[in-house]
């Protein structure tokens, strides 16, 4: 099972900019209110995704803002962790106070403040032996990576800190297979709610 398993809904981004969204279990009005926010539906490797492809920060925001607005009335298992999505006219995109970075299932994380370091320490987070980043601790599973950055995310945007968060997905075509939940999954996760977009 990979992070996009998880939730009922995810909300990613791909290196390339493409800003997506998985559905783990069946929503009703799905499928007619992400295409009319803009994203367009597409099968791929076992799973039904729905693309926009890149633009503006501001239109992309907004038409995840539409489309998560849609989908929180049928359910509350919703992770935003799409850094195209990011947009606010208090922090021009650029480089963010925090990158988290996931990769071979695990997730470095630098800090290019005190204020973000201190957070991350905050949230479990340790200094690596090189002091370059920041790693989660060691018998965190998939399920407790998602926990970890997505509460530590959250908090930070309560600081007016930025962050980005990369999936270690190229582009489109290189999104995981869909992968069977096990029962229990599809309950809501009950830690931190998804953040929701302001406009």
């Amino acid at each position: 099972m990979s992070l996009l398993d998880i939730p009922d809904v995810f909300i990613g981004s791909t290196d390339d900019g493409h800003t997506f969204v998985v559905l783990n279990r069946r929503i009703r009005d799905a499928d007619r209110l992400l295409p009319e926010a803009g994203f367009l539906a597409r099968e791929h490797r076992g799973r039904k995704l729905y693309l926009l492809p890149p633009g503006t920060t501001q239109d992309a925001h907004e038409r995840a803002g539409v489309a998560m607005h849609g989908l929180l009335a049928h359910t509350h298992d919703v992770i935003d962790l799409s850094w195209t999505t990011r947009w606010s006219p208090s922090h021009p995109a650029g480089d963010p106070d925090l990158h988290f970075q996931f990769s071979d299932g695990s997730v470095a994380v630098t800090a290019k403040t005190t204020t973000a370091r201190s957070l991350l320490e905050q949230h479990g987070f340790t200094l690596t032996a090189d002091g370059s980043s920041y790693r989660p601790r060691d018998e965190l599973d998939e399920r407790g990576l998602l926990r970890a950055v997505t509460a530590a995310e959250t908090h930070a945007y309560t600081h007016g800190l930025s962050a980005r968060v990369g999936l270690g997905i190229p582009t489109p075509a290189d999104i995981p297979p869909g992968g069977r939940r096990p029962v229990a999954a599809i309950s809501p996760l009950p830690a931190p709610p998804a953040r929701r977009r302001t406009r």
